[in-house]
């Protein structure tokens, strides 16, 4: 359960950057979730709870990395072909049996098989001519060519990942190759996710005079399992503090994080704000990132809390910014840093100083076959098919105030961002 204070979020400075939003949640939030073992089935997702050292060398020996014929290279002749007799075959899944192969002899060897003892270059099948019981070798091979020596991709006793690390299909592949079928992992975040309002209503519903259907709530919900979470659904719940009040403060026992969107700036009818004050408390950081706004954060019980802007697109950017780094740390791990693709800019643009923007871009190739990023022709924070129709973002650093077409831009894809 997270052990958090109502200044854990706390921010002296005016208007954030997202990198000091970030050093804040690294510095100040410790894992609430706690530690059990999954078998790597059920691993996608999760963040190692401890560090993995390999229990074995990955190959686990010398093994051939093609269907051909192992040799000694002291064997053969530099400037000559070589001929030289097949004494024996291996397979994968077979060893070599008995005496080392006798000195300018060849072993017919396919992929994966284990090297037979003191040969150490392998020539693929296609390059070799068969002679009867013999194979002529043409000269330019090096030593060691062919073959997978045994540690090549991990030594014994080395660390195969850090703790922390969220496990993908990659750690996955190397877990399963070093031999584990179980894994330590954290605990599942426990994710409140509600929507307030009384214009909104659940998708299925007819639509009454000013209503419009929920879709924060879903985006919340799915972005918040694709970070590993168990996700509790409270619902649309009405323009009422006392309501939400009564809500917040029920969730805020038995979850780790309450995320919801709108309600919490200072209107008239954000009731959202003043029922997190009275179930606990608020801090709003001022995030100069565009689209977006104030961010609330806070602390409702035991759970932390966190606000997001009312409009679709601005969930999304700062869902991908703020919380899926704030689900790390509370997660007791650490995403990997996104790297901007370079790309093309195909269009004019300008910004304020001080703040990060994300473009909506859709990739194309031009008529020289170069990647160019074209902006959605409408950038409102509520236009949802800006998403849907587009790629990805373009990101421009607090310190760009403008974008000229042929400009090299930095792109990252939606998959990166989930």
């Amino acid at each position: 359960m997270a052990q958090l204070s109502g200044d854990s979020f706390a921010f002296g400075g005016a208007l954030m950057t997202v990198e000091e939003a970030l050093e804040t949640i690294r510095a100040r939030i410790a894992p609430a979730a706690g530690v059990e073992s999954v078998s790597l089935f059920e691993a996608d997702g999760r963040f190692l709870a401890e560090a993995v050292t390999a229990p074995v060398a990955l190959p686990p020996f010398d093994n051939s990395a093609v269907d051909g014929w192992a040799v000694r290279f002291a064997d053969l002749d530099p400037s000559a072909e070589t001929r030289l007799p097949v004494v024996g075959r291996v397979a994968a899944g077979e060893s070599w049996a008995g005496h080392p192969p006798a000195i300018g002899t060849a072993v017919r060897i396919f992929t994966g098989a284990p090297m037979p003892p003191v040969l150490d270059t392998v020539f693929m099948q296609e390059d070799v001519v068969v002679d009867g019981e013999a194979v002529r070798l043409p000269t330019g091979l090096v030593r060691g060519a062919n073959m997978r020596p045994a540690g090549e991709d991990l030594p014994r006793g080395a660390e195969a990942l850090a703790a922390g690390r969220r496990i993908g299909p990659r750690e996955i592949a190397l877990l399963a190759a070093l031999g584990f079928r179980e894994v330590p992992v954290r605990s599942r975040l426990r994710v409140a996710v509600f929507s307030t309002g009384d214009e909104v209503t659940e998708p299925g519903r007819a639509l009454g005079p000013g209503a419009l259907y929920d879709s924060n709530r879903f985006v919340l919900s799915t972005l918040a399992k694709r970070m590993g979470a168990s996700v509790t659904d409270l619902g649309i719940l009405p323009d009422d503090r006392e309501a939400i009040a009564r809500a917040l403060a029920s969730a805020g026992h038995g979850h780790d994080l309450i995320i919801t969107s709108g309600g919490v700036s200072t209107g008239e009818e954000d009731h959202v704000k003043g029922a997190v004050e009275r179930a606990g408390s608020l801090t709003f950081w001022r995030i100069g990132i565009k689209p977006g706004r104030p961010v609330a954060m806070g602390v409702v019980g035991e759970a932390a809390f966190v606000g997001l802007p009312g409009n679709p697109v601005a969930v999304f950017v700062t869902f991908a910014h703020v919380v899926r780094p704030l689900m790390a740390a509370l997660s007791g791990g650490t995403l990997e840093a996104v790297t901007p693709l370079p790309v093309i800019a195909g269009f004019a643009y300008k910004k304020k100083e001080g703040r990060r923007e994300y473009v909506r871009v859709l990739l194309e190739r031009d008529i020289e076959g170069r990647v160019v990023a074209r902006k959605h022709p409408r950038e409102g924070a509520g236009v949802i098919t800006s998403l849907t129709e587009s790629d990805g973002l373009v990101e421009l650093s607090e310190d760009r105030l403008r974008v000229e077409p042929g400009e090299i831009v930095g792109f990252i894809p939606y998959a990166a961002l989930s």
